[in-house]
């Protein structure tokens, strides 16, 4: 970790690898400063790992990297053990939220953080950028919320990429909150909504068998991507719902109902 006049720099890596005994071992597992990686009792062939937030944060002028990899045979769960809240700091200018993750044939991973919470007065950018290979299997959780109870959001700007076999396949961005480009609140995009949520979904097996579009529930719609992968966009008043359409979207992904 680093701190000067800019704000705070820390990076965490994760690197999982098949442990020859049919389970997943971590031979990386090492964060700075507020990004603490703990690892918890996992299942089976399934590595888990839990990052703790050490420090209030991200706030304004810090930067935070966060990377996983996970390698052919291995499996790994990544979760957060609280809500990131993007905060106002006494350093000017955007914070910075990236996350790197790359999967490999045969590799397996569940990043499955709480939600990000843009509080008042805060100016975040988030990317998230996954590399998966044609026979790796992905599931993705993005939540965000913008305000906390009664607040008025910051601006928080959402970057989505996805690449599957060497292909891209998904490159979306939207951006909230004060400053940000008009109409975000329309009917077009969020609709008075305070909640928002990605999930994406990677399995050789939607090669053969594609991802219909559909809704799922009130608020949300499940897509097909070019690719062994699909896309759930969905938008309601708060984190318990978006939390629920979420999963029963992954529910009825992952059953092929």
């Amino acid at each position: 970790m680093t701190a000067g006049v800019t704000g705070v720099r820390a990076t965490a890596r994760i690197e999982a690898r098949e442990d020859g005994r049919g389970g997943t071992s971590l031979p990386v597992l090492e964060g700075d400063g507020p990004l603490a990686l703990r690892r918890t009792r996992g299942s089976g062939a399934e590595a888990r790992v839990m990052l703790v937030g050490a420090m209030s944060g991200p706030l304004g002028g810090d930067h935070f990297t966060v990377g996983a990899e996970v390698a052919r045979g291995a499996v790994l769960r990544v979760g957060s053990a609280a809500a990131t809240i993007a905060l106002p700091g006494q350093h000017k200018g955007e914070a910075r939220y990236d996350v790197r993750l790359t999967v490999a044939d045969g590799g397996e991973l569940r990043w499955l953080p709480e939600q990000l919470i843009s509080a008042r007065g805060s100016d975040l950018y988030v990317t998230t950028r996954a590399e998966v290979g044609a026979a790796g299997r992905l599931v993705l959780r993005e939540e965000q919320v913008l305000g906390r109870a009664g607040e008025e959001p910051g601006r928080l700007t959402s970057r989505l990429v996805l690449s599957v076999g060497g292909r891209t396949v998904l490159d979306q961005e939207l951006a909230c909150g004060p400053g940000a480009p008009g109409g975000w609140d329309g009917p077009a995009v969020l609709g008075g909504h305070r909640a928002v949520g990605q999930l994406v979904v990677v399995r050789p097996e939607f090669e053969d068998r594609p991802v219909v579009a559909r809704a799922i529930g009130e608020g949300a719609v499940v897509v097909p991507l070019a690719g062994p992968a699909a896309l759930v966009t969905a938008v309601t008043a708060d984190a318990l719902r978006l939390r629920r359409l979420l999963d029963e979207a992954l529910g009825s992904l992952e059953t092929g109902e």
